[in-house]
């Protein structure tokens, strides 16, 4: 990455104007992120700023309330017996057997939230647009911030295993730490304005106390030069105890984090179940999954125009992408259309003529 090259959180000097966005949309996100915010704001404090370069994650607290995640968990029970995974194959395994991060219970995984019935679906739809999260993704993952991964719901029963340390700058192409400059994870503070190629925002679907085990990371790894000892990534290594640290939530905060970050989960000890859905953004240009070639077909007929937009797939903001504001999130009434920078309608004729389509 050119580090003196990032997108500008602003509206920049282009024509800004308000479009239908087409059918099929997927935006990339730059999340302002934050450690505890309780009333919405345009954008992250100075505060939030420093501590997102610091640690390399925040937790959002009381993004949603009691009754939506009550709502949020019901719907889950429904669609449980049917399409909750066990990841129970030795294959699909997220720790080492035998290492502190292993347990004797498998995860379970659940894709598919955006696309139930509108009652359903709401809180899995509402983390794409929600008036407390868009200045954090715009912060961090800038204009045009899109949806990179389809969400994953993870729900753990008393001793199920964790998932050794994974991410970060130095790691392979599936994220293993390793001595690799990886392009895919990376974080930049360039002149006070931050940014990362992939920001997950994980909403807790219950409480996270101390001793539970869960979500782990390691505060500022998103700044690392040398890879993730493998001792210390499947949780043997005499520092581990040390350097690891789990975030305490409650049920409706939202965790945010750069996938920069060097992060796992210890096992899950305490007696409810614990149940978090875990989302990726990326910026509007950037793409790691491939998952929005799937959509399947009709299934974005219940969105609104904006959380639409967060589903198109990359490509830059210059070329008329719809674009969701903090201002047009707090007034979101299930009609409200994103925005975009108007391209030269002469350019796009010239680019119809020669490439014979409207943008190159």
């Amino acid at each position: 990455f050119h580090q003196g090259h990032f997108p500008s959180p602003g509206l920049g000097h282009c024509m800004l104007s308000v479009l239908r966005a087409p059918a099929p949309l997927a935006s990339i996100s730059r999340a302002a992120i934050r450690p505890v915010m309780t009333a919405a704001a345009a954008a992250m404090t100075e505060e939030e700023s420093f501590l997102f370069d610091l640690n390399g994650f925040l937790v959002v607290r009381g993004v949603f309330t009691a009754e939506e995640v009550a709502a949020a968990n019901a719907a889950v029970d429904a669609h449980a017996a049917e399409e909750l995974k066990a990841r129970g194959a030795a294959a699909l395994r997220n720790a080492k057997s035998g290492t502190p991060m292993a347990a004797s219970g498998p995860r379970m995984d659940m894709g598919g939230m955006l696309w139930w019935q509108a009652d359903q679906s709401k809180l899995f739809r509402d983390m794409l647009t929600h008036p407390r999260l868009v200045p954090y993704y715009r912060a961090l993952c800038g204009e045009g911030y899109r949806m990179d991964h389809q969400p994953l719901l993870v729900a753990q029963g008393p001793d199920s295993e964790g998932f050794k340390l994974h991410g970060g700058p130095i790691s392979g192409a599936d994220g293993v730490p390793q001595g690799v400059f990886n392009p895919e994870l990376q974080y930049r503070c360039v002149h006070g304005q931050l940014w990362t190629s992939l920001l997950a925002a994980s909403v807790q679907l219950c409480d996270h106390q101390p001793g539970d085990g869960g979500f782990c990371i390691v505060r500022g790894s998103h700044k690392l030069n040398l890879p993730v000892p493998t001792d210390f990534a499947d949780g043997v290594g005499s520092a581990f105890a040390e350097h690891i640290h789990h975030p305490a939530t409650r049920a409706g905060d939202v965790v945010l984090w750069s996938e920069a970050t060097v992060h796992g989960a210890t096992p899950w000890r305490a007696e409810r179940e614990r149940r978090v859905a875990i989302y990726r953004f990326a910026p509007p240009n950037m793409g790691y999954g491939r998952g929005y070639l799937d959509i399947p077909p009709g299934a974005m007929e219940g969105l609104t125009p904006l959380q639409r937009a967060v589903l198109e797939p990359p490509y830059a903001t210059r070329l008329e992408r719809p674009l969701v504001t903090a201002s047009a999130a707090a007034e979101e009434d299930g009609a409200t259309e994103a925005v975009r920078h108007l391209r030269s309608e002469a350019k796009k004729e010239h680019d119809r003529q020669t490439l014979g389509t409207a943008y190159f």
